[in-house]
């Protein structure tokens, strides 16, 4: 039987290798403070929307870009929403190359992303991270972190792109992606 996660991985790497993008099997991202299949810690969850999390981003690091990676960016996405679309909690483009880490604050405190990065809207209506917030009784949600490697040194985007837009361009000029998934419920 093959788990979740081993399927999300399988169909992330289908979707590049369909897309003409090299699929980079080692390439890994980890959390110091988000394990994979485990319950995001308070200090991650959204403050608002009936939420009283911290709302701090977690660190993450990752390893084994592909080769010619000249950028990265990063998304949360939970695709258990009920909006028929997901939900998009962060988006991170133009990290440079040399990134292979974020510390935990990073899409919430000023100053702790490389400089050149910049944050997208989210559904939350502003850039920067929003945690987890699911609906009383809606369930487990999944929060997949993913971190793409780009074979461009940064993302056109207008001022007033959308995280599907990003999504788009992200998945458009990826070399490779890789993926962490946390859960929430309340």
């Amino acid at each position: 039987m093959i788990s979740k996660t081993r399927l999300v991985h399988s169909l992330a790497a289908a979707a590049l290798i369909a897309s003409g993008a090299a699929y980079a099997d080692g390439f890994t991202l980890t959390s110091p403070d988000v394990a994979e299949g485990a319950r995001m810690s308070e200090q991650q969850v959204f403050k608002g929307f009936g939420c009283d999390g911290g709302n701090v981003s977690p660190a993450l690091a990752w390893r084994n870009p592909p080769a010619g990676t000249q950028s990265y960016a990063i998304t949360m996405y939970d695709p258990d929403a009920p909006t028929g679309s997901g939900w998009w909690h962060w988006v991170v483009v133009n990290l440079p190359a040399q990134t292979l880490a974020l510390p935990a604050g990073a899409g919430t405190a000023p100053g702790k992303l490389p400089e050149g990065a910049r944050q997208i809207g989210t559904d939350f209506g502003a850039p920067g991270y929003g945690g987890p917030c699911p609906p009383v009784g809606h369930g487990t949600h999944r929060y997949v972190f993913t971190v793409y490697a780009l074979k461009t040194p940064q993302l056109d985007l207008p001022a007033n792109a959308t995280a599907a837009l990003a999504g788009y361009m992200m998945r458009a000029n990826s070399l490779g992606a890789a993926s962490l998934t946390a859960t929430y419920s309340r």
